[in-house]
């Protein structure tokens, strides 16, 4: 008989992802379609930034189920916001989803869990990773929290319906002990949800000293990457940067909704003009060692930048270059010219947002400007902390 998870395992193992027997055998025993919800979402192509919802029967699904995508399975916290036309089941934010397969199979992999080990999960979703857990370790060596009670109760279901019962818990996965309950130490701790500028310290603190922590990372403008960390004595735990790893946000932790644009206000009384050294482009620069250093420095900072147009010939390559922090008010206004060394500017609000990209810019060129694979972190007490090449040289 051929096992239920076949082609998904197959895909995946043409693919290079899966070289763990472990995880080779879950994949092939866990069938990722019944863990799937009668509706899932994808994007409206016709009416973009809407999520359009898709039944069962819709002929593509059960392809979808069996090949290498992510696949949305909650919009706007289970209260679909609706389409651009009043359709009731769209939505407008992805809020839960059945991660992508290739993704799934990195992370456990990083996790490097063995028989004994006892692994805390954050994110149960509709429990499709939780099986590949328990299938690999036993249901007894894992403990699940998913903060939606919803989504919390269909995996039970699913769960149970594919053979397995774990420890399935309505939590946040942020507090200790979780949920109240005295569950003791983990050897291993698995996010499926992106902790956003600082991973809690509480995650470090459920793991035995020699535990490892992965979880998806975000900071800035840049989508997540990949985080493994082995804890130390006294709840510090260091790690590099593994991966891309685009994930949702823990809902505690979620930016705000607010763009750029909304918080600029260039006719307010108290906006300040001014001049900076600092190149209003830098913003912009895709180097991903220098975005995460610049997320991590600048927190919270979105931007966007306006092209001179083509039909002024007399402007070409200047820029106006916007920056803000929403959830503080402050912004920004950086008028960029190929000329260079000094660029008008204005700003507003608490923050000196120039000022603080600046500095950013000089740590990270004094660091040798080093890409993502010299870059590091460490969880302590204190908070979470950027270094390079060795823990204890925090970026800064």
């Amino acid at each position: 008989m051929t096992p239920p998870g076949a082609r998904l395992a197959r895909a995946l193992t043409l693919n290079g992802r899966v070289i763990e027997p472990r995880w080779h055998r879950a994949l092939l025993d866990v069938d990722r379609e019944a863990f799937l919800p009668d509706t899932v979402w994808v994007r409206a192509m016709d009416h973009p930034g809407y999520l359009r919802p898709v039944g069962r029967d819709d002929p593509d699904r059960a392809r979808w189920a069996h090949k290498d995508y992510a696949l949305t399975i909650q919009v706007d916290d289970g209260r679909p916001a609706g389409g651009p036309n009043g359709e009731p089941e769209w939505g407008r934010l992805r809020t839960s989803s059945v991660s992508q397969p290739s993704l799934v199979v990195e992370m456990l992999q990083a996790l490097d869990a063995q028989d004994g080990h006892r692994v805390l999960e954050i994110g149960t979703g509709t429990g499709f990773n939780t099986a590949l857990l328990c299938h690999a370790l036993t249901d007894r060596a894992v403990v699940s929290v998913e903060i939606d009670p919803d989504l919390a109760k269909a995996a039970v279901e699913n769960l149970a319906a594919a053979g397995y019962a774990p420890l399935v818990l309505d939590d946040d996965g942020i507090g200790h002990p979780v949920s109240g309950i005295a569950m003791g130490r983990f050897h291993r701790l698995l996010a499926t949800v992106a902790a956003r500028n600082e991973v809690p310290h509480s995650w470090v603190r459920q793991l035995y000293p020699g535990g490892v922590l992965v979880t998806p990372w975000e900071v800035g403008n840049f989508p997540g990457v990949l985080l493994r960390l082995v804890v130390e004595d006294g709840h510090v735990a260091h790690g590099r940067l593994v991966g891309d790893a685009p994930f949702m946000v823990l809902r505690s932790q979620r930016a705000t909704g607010t763009s750029t644009m909304e918080v600029v206000d260039e006719d307010a009384p108290t906006v300040l003009d001014d001049t900076t050294a600092v190149n209003p482009r830098v913003v912009a620069y895709r180097d991903q060692g220098w975005q995460l250093v610049l997320g991590h420095l600048v927190p919270e900072l979105r931007y966007t930048v306006y092209e001179a147009s083509v039909d002024r010939p007399e402007c070409a390559g200047e820029a106006s270059v916007y920056v803000a922090t929403p959830a503080d008010g402050s912004w920004a206004l950086g008028e960029y010219t190929p000329a260079g060394d000094s660029y008008e500017v204005k700003r507003d609000g608490p923050r000196d947002l120039w000022a603080e990209i600046g500095q950013a810019w000089q740590v990270w060129q004094r660091a040798g400007r080093p890409g993502r694979d010299r870059l590091g972190v460490t969880v302590d007490e204190d908070g979470t902390h950027l270094w390079v090449d060795t823990p204890g040289t925090h970026l800064r």
